[in-house]
């Protein structure tokens, strides 16, 4: 067998001491025309829950059923910025990511659902069972399908946030 020789190229990122806001993490998050709500993030979930987690944050934070919320921790390449799952950051720095991204979706999705009822998007509230309704009103309603539906194909908007930690 021949004795080959070559040259090779290594290096590692291995980041200590992130603190001083240098450890940044970041999310996005849309909706599907069905009214579902996708996730994105390049936090990867190494079997801490990652996945659950941030399910259940958006939810909450949306107001729509955890059902409807898909994560998809895609790659570095294509997902948004992380500096990594490593250490305890995941829920907080991730977490929060995706409150504000979440936060931005939900305020877009009633300014559309808001369109639709014809009253002021501060005037309605989810129920966390995917309807959106008047306060005070609850006869007066679209559900977050309808609300997708209607500002994708008619009033032309994405209803989508992102966000950062």
């Amino acid at each position: 067998m021949a004795i080959h020789k070559g040259r090779g190229f290594a290096c590692i990122n291995y980041p200590i001491g992130m603190n001083l806001g240098g450890d940044p993490s970041q999310a996005l998050v849309h909706s599907t025309p069905d009214g579902k709500f996708m996730v994105a993030l390049s936090s990867i979930d190494l079997g801490q829950g990652m996945k659950s987690v941030t399910r259940q944050i958006a939810s909450e934070t949306l107001g729509v059923p955890v059902e409807d919320v898909y994560v998809d921790t895609a790659d570095s390449d294509t997902g948004p910025h992380c500096m990594g799952s490593f250490a305890s950051r995941g829920t907080h720095r991730v977490g929060n990511a995706v409150i504000r991204a979440a936060a931005e979706a939900r305020k877009q999705m009633l300014e559309a659902a808001a369109e639709e009822l014809e009253v002021n998007a501060s005037d309605l509230d989810t129920d966390g069972r995917g309807n959106i309704h008047v306060k005070g009103a609850e006869s007066r309603s679209i559900t977050v399908a309808d609300t997708a539906i209607a500002a994708q194909f008619k009033q032309g908007r994405t209803l989508s946030g992102r966000g950062i930690f």
